[in-house]
C-alpha cells in the first residue's frame, strides 16, 4: 500500500475503493462482536462460507465480518444486503436454507425473522425492527455495515475526511470552538464539555502533551465501549487525531483492559493499518503536523477507569488515584498536560465536523447535546445496545426499545450509572434521561449502564451487590473509603439476613455521607449512592426487613422458605431430580414435600416446576 501523503489522495483513494465496488453486489454481514461470537457466530461464519464455496458462490457474494449490531438478545445475527434481509438467532444448521433460498433464489427464511411482539408480524428489514427503529444510530450507524479490520471499509464511508478538514481548513482553535458549541460533554460518567476541557489543555504550559482514551470500561453489565472499539475503532482513532491536533499533543494513548480481546485486536489492528496508509507517524497528510498512538493494556482494576488512577498504571505505578488538583489537563501523564475523553466521546469528535455544531446540538435537551449509548440489560426482553437522544424518557427506553419485562413482571427499577449510580423507581419512569435529570434523581449518567429489574428483585440486595463490586475493587487508600464501604455493606448484610436494627437505616445515610465528604476519588465519592437511592426510594423495603424480618421482594434466602402446594403437585418428581441437595421428597404421581431443615433456598424447584406448585413464603 503506498502512503497517503495529501487529501487530494485519500480523495482519490476514497473513490478507487467505491468504482472497485458494486452497490447491487449481494453481501453476507455477519455480526462477530463478543456477545455474538459467544452465542455460536464463530460456527455460523464457517457453516455459510462452506454453503457458499460449496454452491459456487464465492465470487458472487461477499462475506463481511462486522462489529456488534446492538440486538444482543437475538444474536447471532446475519444481515443480507443489499435488501437489509435481517435474521436473527442464526445457527450453523440455518446456514444451508440461507444459501439455497435467500442467496440462490432471493426468498425470505421465515422462521429466521424477527416477530413483533405487538403485532406478532414477521419482520423483515432491520431498520423495522422495533428494537432499532426507535433509535437514532450515530455512533453505532457503521458497526453493522464494515468490517472493523478493514481501513478501506472506513474511507469508503467518508472515513478521516474530518480529519482532512481540520488539518485543511481550520485552526487548533477552530476546532475547540466547534466543539464547545456543539455542546459535546464527556461521554465517561462526568459529563464535563468536550471543548472546554480541550481548551484548558491547549492553553497548558508544557513542551509536550498527550491524549488519551479511556477504554476501561468496568461497570458491570456495560459493554458500549468495548462495542465501538470492537467495532468501529477507526471512528475513535480519527477522533483522537482531531483532538491531539486541537491540543498540540504529538503522541496518545489507548487505555483497554485486557479483558477485552476483541476490542484489543480490533484497534492493534486499525493502528497499524493507520500508518501504513500514512494517517499517523510524521507530518500527516502533508500538514508539518504529527501524531502516535499506542495501545496501553489495563490489568482489569475498576479504579484505573478514574483519570488519574489510570495516569499511574500507564506510568508503570500503582493504579492509584491522586489529588486533584492539579487536573490532568494541566499536569497529566508524567507531568505533562494530557487531555482524557471517553471512547464515546472521541467517536463523537468526527460526526461534529463532519456534521457541523448547530447540527449536533439540535439533538438532546438545552444542557445534554447529542445521542447516548446505553447497555440496556437485566429484567427485560430486549437486552442489547441503544443509541438514543439525551431527553428520551425511561418509559421509551423500557417498554418501547426495551419491549418491556419479561413474563409480564412488574417493572420495578432501573439503576443507571454502573456501581456509581442510582436506583431509579417505578414512580418516575417518565423521567427525561439527561445529565441534569439523573443526578436531581439521585442516580449519574456514567458511561450508559443501565440495569433494569423487577418486582422479584430486592433493592436493599441490589445496592449491596454493587457495594461489593466497590469494596473490592477500592484501592484502600482512603480508611474513609475503605473502611466506610466495608461497613455499609456488613450493615446491609444483617438487614438481608435478618439482624437488621432499629437506626440502621440513619447509620448507612451517616457513613453514606462521610465516604462522600471525605474519599480521594469518584469511586468513593459516588459508592453509596446505590444504597442512598434505594433507601430515598424503598425505605419501605428497609423497614420491612428490619422490623418485619420479611423481605417484601420474597428474595432474600435467610428470610423465606420454599414450600410445595399438594394440590398443584402432581408428583412429577421434577423438583425432586432438580434439587441439589435432596431436600425435596415423595413419590412419583403423589404430592411432594420441602424438607425445610435441608432446604438451601437456591430456588431450583421453583425455577422447574411447571406446574406452579412450588410456592416462596415469608419464614418469619
Amino acid at each position: 500500500m503506498k502512503k497517503i501523503k495529501s487529501p487530494d489522495e485519500l480523495e482519490e483513494l476514497r473513490r478507487s475503493i467505491l468504482d472497485s465496488r458494486d452497490p447491487s453486489e449481494v453481501s453476507v454481514s455477519i455480526c462477530r462482536g463478543t456477545g455474538c461470537t459467544a452465542s455460536g457466530g464463530e460456527t455460523v461464519t464457517t457453516a455459510l462460507k462452506d454453503e457458499i464455496q460449496k454452491n459456487g458462490l464465492k465470487e458472487k457474494v461477499q462475506i463481511r465480518i462486522t462489529g456488534c449490531h446492538g440486538f444482543c438478545e437475538q444474536g447471532p445475527l446475519v444481515v443480507i444486503q443489499p435488501q437489509g434481509i435481517f435474521y436473527r438467532q442464526v445457527k450453523p444448521e440455518d446456514a444451508k436454507e440461507i444459501v439455497s433460498e435467500t442467496l440462490m433464489k432471493g426468498k425470505v427464511c421465515e422462521p429466521l425473522l424477527y416477530r413483533d411482539p405487538v403485532s406478532k408480524e414477521r419482520v423483515i428489514q432491520e431498520d423495522e425492527v422495533p428494537f432499532y427503529k426507535q433509535q437514532q444510530r450515530i455512533l453505532l450507524k457503521n458497526n453493522g455495515r464494515i468490517d472493523p479490520t478493514n481501513i478501506e471499509d472506513y474511507i469508503a464511508l467518508g472515513g478521516y475526511g474530518a480529519l482532512v478538514r481540520v488539518l485543511s481548513q481550520m485552526s487548533p482553535e477552530e476546532v475547540i470552538e466547534t466543539m464547545k458549541q456543539s455542546g459535546l460533554r464527556g461521554r465517561g460518567g462526568a459529563g464535563f464539555p468536550t471543548g472546554r476541557k480541550w481548551e484548558i489543555c491547549r492553553r497548558a504550559r508544557g513542551d509536550s502533551k498527550y491524549v488519551i482514551c479511556n477504554a476501561d470500561e468496568g461497570d458491570p453489565g456495560a459493554f458500549q465501549d468495548r462495542s465501538l472499539l470492537e467495532g468501529n475503532p477507526h471512528s475513535v482513532l480519527e477522533g483522537m487525531l482531531i483532538g491531539a491536533y486541537s491540543i498540540g499533543a504529538r503522541e496518545g494513548y489507548i487505555y483497554v483492559r485486557t479483558e477485552y480481546p476483541l476490542a484489543v485486536r480490533n484497534v492493534e489492528i486499525a493502528i497499524r493499518q493507520l500508518k501504513e496508509y500514512g494517517l499517523s507517524g510524521e507530518d500527516i497528510l502533508n500538514s508539518g503536523w504529527g501524531f502516535t498512538i499506542t495501545v496501553n493494556r489495563g490489568a482489569g482494576a475498576f479504579v484505573c477507569g478514574e483519570e488519574t488512577g489510570l495516569l499511574a498504571s500507564i506510568e508503570g505505578e500503582v493504579g492509584e488515584p491522586r489529588p486533584r488538583p492539579p487536573y490532568p489537563a494541566e499536569r497529566g501523564l508524567w507531568g505533562k498536560p494530557t487531555n482524557i475523553n471517553n471512547v464515546k466521546t472521541w467517536a463523537s469528535v468526527p460526526v461534529i465536523i463532519n456534521r457541523g455544531a448547530k447540527w449536533y446540538s439540535g439533538i438532546g435537551t438545552e444542557k445534554s447535546k447529542g445521542t447516548m449509548i446505553f447497555s440496556l440489560v437485566g429484567k427485560i426482553n430486549n437486552t442489547g445496545l441503544v443509541e438514543v437522544p439525551m431527553g428520551i424518557t425511561l418509559r421509551e427506553l423500557i417498554y418501547t426499545i426495551g419491549g418491556g419485562i419479561p413474563g409480564g413482571k412488574k417493572f420495578k427499577a432501573v439503576q443507571t450509572g454502573g456501581p456509581s449510580g442510582g436506583c431509579i423507581p417505578e414512580s418516575l419512569i417518565d423521567l427525561a434521561v439527561d445529565y441534569e435529570q439523573l443526578t436531581r434523581a439521585g442516580s449519574i449518567m456514567g458511561s450508559g449502564g443501565m440495569i433494569v429489574v423487577d418486582e422479584d428483585t430486592c433493592m436493599i440486595d441490589v445496592a449491596r451487590y454493587f457495594l461489593d463490586f466497590t469494596m473490592k475493587e477500592s484501592c484502600g487508600r482512603c480508611s474513609s473509603c475503605r473502611v466506610g464501604i466495608q461497613l455499609m455493606y456488613q450493615i446491609l448484610s444483617d438487614i438481608i439476613e435478618g439482624r437488621g436494627e432499629e437506626g440502621d437505616i440513619e447509620l448507612l445515610e451517616e457513613i453514606s455521607q462521610a465516604v462522600i465528604d471525605t474519599s480521594l476519588c469518584a469511586l468513593g465519592g459516588t459508592a453509596p449512592n446505590p444504597v442512598l437511592t434505594t433507601i430515598r426510594y424503598f425505605r419501605d423495603e428497609y423497614e420491612a426487613h428490619i422490623r418485619e424480618i420479611r423481605c417484601p421482594a420474597k428474595a432474600c434466602r435467610h428470610l423465606i422458605q420454599y414450600t410445595i402446594d399438594e394440590e398443584k403437585c402432581n408428583g412429577c418428581t421434577r423438583c425432586l431430580r432438580l434439587c441439589p441437595v435432596e431436600a425435596v421428597t415423595g413419590e412419583k404421581k403423589k404430592p411432594h414435600h420441602i424438607l425445610q431443615e435441608r432446604c438451601t433456598q437456591c430456588g431450583a424447584c421453583l425455577e422447574g416446576c411447571r406446574f406452579g406448585a412450588v410456592i416462596i413464603k415469608d419464614r418469619f
